[in-house]
């Protein structure tokens, strides 16, 4: 592909974030092709990969640590939840280095160019509670009161993680109730204790 025809694919997406497989659709090329093009492009400066597969263009103020979530798993769904979320809450102050994602595939860790993140797998049952942020429709994220049943799920099944909070601010608008109502959706009994244990010494 010449340099002006991939370009001109990435700005028909009109889009911060965009795939190697998004570009062979709209242009027709076979995949080859079309990282041959975009290696060259980032040479030029031009595009910049993030992660396998996925690509910006260099110095779009527009794409965030957030925006390139759901592009990381391109079979699966993905939000963001425990620690992460509780911070854009303003429930935890501390920034978290890494950010924590629940999902349906298998716990691993994803290291980019822009930030690294930390996924964590949730039963397919449990994997509910989370809408678009602010209605952006730019990432998923945990409800609040979901975000921090996912902290304590995943601590009664891995002692060493989110065990300890650093201090949490519970707004007005935060429903222990709702809390309460996610911890019960936990399918294992043991979990389901352990969680409500944990949650009525946050109460």
């Amino acid at each position: 592909m010449t340099k002006k025809s991939i370009l001109w694919h990435i700005k028909k997406l009109r889009r911060g974030v965009f795939t190697t497989s998004e570009l062979c659709a709209l242009s027709g090329k076979s995949a080859s092709a079309v990282v041959q093009g975009l290696n060259f492009l980032e040479k030029e400066g031009i595009v910049l990969k993030i992660y396998r597969g996925i690509w910006t263009e260099a110095g779009n103020d527009k794409v965030s640590p957030y925006t390139v979530i759901p592009f990381l798993l391109p079979r699966h769904r993905a939000y963001v939840s425990f620690i992460s979320a509780l911070h854009l809450y303003g429930i935890i102050e501390q920034i978290p280095q890494v950010i924590t994602l629940a999902t349906t595939s298998h716990t691993k860790a994803i290291h980019t160019k822009i930030a690294d993140y930390s996924l964590h797998q949730l039963d397919p049952a449990f994997f509910d509670g989370f809408g678009w942020y602010k209605d952006t429709g730019s990432f998923l994220i945990a409800e609040p009161e979901k975000a921090l049943i996912d902290c304590l799920y995943i601590s009664a099944r891995k002692k060493r993680r989110f065990g300890r909070f650093p201090e949490l601010y519970f707004p007005e608008s935060f429903s222990f109730k709702k809390a309460e109502y996610w911890a019960g959706k936990i399918r294992s009994g043991k979990l389901r204790a352990c969680v409500r244990k944990k949650l009525r010494i946050l109460m």
